[in-house]
């Protein structure tokens, strides 16, 4: 079986033949603003392992960008979705009640770490509209109209979401962007100006907050403080427990909501259901919580959380939509968090980040290009450098090694700023024996390029 393969490259280079046709195809009908960097043309996939038309075998770690924990076509969740496909497609939620996104959001309110007792869930279909509608409910409820968000920040691409994102790339000539929104100093402890001590770097960042009261928006009119727990596009920077600590406090005295952006960090990929379960460890929890991508294995549906009395503050008619909750998306949820609940796959996210921090670190020692390792769980960021002591990005050497991975069988994916960082996002199913295998093609790779 595909899932249990390791990589196999069968034609003389990759694209093949047929993918290469297939491409070609692509860029006749398809905006080039949809990039692709990676020349593989999907047959079928199954756990960790994708195979191309051609039959070429590649190891996954970038997983639909951090959508397939659960990885490729889990026999269990194609089963939920073809019982659920039998009896209906859709349902429009406003229109018909269907039981399955009411059992999803009791599901959801149970397991979803945000503060309150009482907790109420909505669907969206993306990460960019659960940003968005958590937004919104934030302002509903506050009667505010601003917001904070920070530097390195991704939140999506819809007009509100890419103003919410830093990087600029990402809305360049779509502009003019909504008023509002504010961006305070991410605590990205690897580039902290200076020599500071850790201590000193979270006063330095939390300060940054207090600057946007200052300079930007009084704290009277922030609604919210939308935060990533560990950043994706920016470079996979976690958020310094002691960091998060301070904010909620300033959220706290300022009557502010706070908002954990979990789209990519939850689902047990940072070796917790929630990466915000940290947070509820030091009584820090968020107020909102927005999740999507692994959350169906695949299929569009996105969620936001939050106490009742915050929910209960929306005028009916602002939230909602015709796909949000969809049938079959709802009865994937359902069985994705089942799977990862009864097969302990945040332990399992622990075991492989342990692993690959392990041999990430001894490739620290050996290769005077790698300048930071970080992560939580199975979501790793490792950031290449031309120099370690001046820290000047490498951005050339991660687009190469990239594509040579991309040649031996392994997929792996940029990130961060400066274009320098390769993540870590392999499907949580990962063998031992596939782990291996794009580890040692990963080192190679590196190895080559230097």
């Amino acid at each position: 079986m595909l899932k249990n393969e390791l990589p196999k490259i069968i034609t003389a280079q990759v694209p093949g033949p047929k993918a290469q046709a297939i491409i070609e195809r692509r860029e006749k009908a398809v905006p080039a603003a949809i990039k692709c960097v990676y020349p593989v043309v999907i047959e079928k996939g199954e756990g960790a392992m994708v195979e191309d038309v051609d039959g070429n075998q590649f190891i996954d770690w970038v997983g639909g960008v951090g959508v397939l924990n659960i990885g490729y076509s889990h026999p269990e969740i194609v089963a939920a979705v073809k019982d659920q496909s039998e009896k209906y497609f859709h349902g429009m939620f406003n229109i018909v009640t269907h039981e399955g996104y009411v059992e999803l959001a009791e599901k959801m309110n149970a397991i979803v770490p945000v503060k309150g007792n009482e907790k109420m869930t909505f669907f969206a279909n993306s990460g960019a509209e659960a940003d968005e509608n958590a937004v919104k409910v934030a302002k509903a409820f506050t009667k505010r109209p601003n917001i904070i968000v920070f530097s390195g920040a991704f939140h999506g691409r819809t007009m509100l979401t890419m103003t919410m994102t830093s990087k600029k790339a990402y809305a360049y000539g779509l502009g003019p962007f909504p008023d509002g929104v504010y961006r305070a100093q991410f605590p990205y402890l690897y580039r902290t100006p200076g020599e500071m001590t850790e201590s000193a770097a979270i006063d330095y960042y939390t300060e940054s907050i207090y600057k946007v009261f200052e300079e930007c928006s009084p704290a009277e009119y922030v609604a919210a403080i939308v935060v990533e727990p560990l950043q994706g596009e920016g470079g996979f920077i976690p958020a310094p427990i002691e960091w998060v600590k301070a904010v909620r406090k300033i959220c706290d005295e300022k009557g502010i909501l706070l908002i954990a952006d979990e789209v990519q960090t939850g689902f047990c990929r940072t070796g917790k259901m929630f990466a915000s379960e940290y947070w509820q460890a030091v009584d820090a929890q968020p107020d909102i919580i927005t999740s999507a991508k692994s959350i169906a294995a695949g299929l569009p549906i996105s969620a936001i959380t939050a106490r009742k009395e915050i929910m209960e503050s929306v005028k009916g008619g602002t939230i909602g939509g015709t796909f949000c909750g969809n049938p079959l998306a709802c009865a994937a949820a359902l069985k994705v968090i089942e799977i990862m609940q009864r097969d302990h796959m945040d332990e399992r996210a622990a075991e492989i980040g342990k692993k690959v921090i392990d041999r990430f670190n001894q490739w620290q020692t050996k290769y005077d290009v790698i300048g930071d390792i970080r992560g939580l769980g199975a979501m790793i960021g490792i950031e290449f450098v031309k120099d370690t002591s001046t820290k000047e990005p490498y951005p050339e050497l991660v687009a190469a090694v990239v594509n040579e991975a991309a040649q031996n069988g392994l997929i792996i994916e940029s990130a961060g700023v400066y274009g320098n960082v390769i993540r870590f996002l392999a499907p949580l199913v990962i063998t031992e024996t596939q782990l291996d295998a794009g580890l040692d093609i990963f080192e190679k790779a590196i190895a080559k390029c230097i």
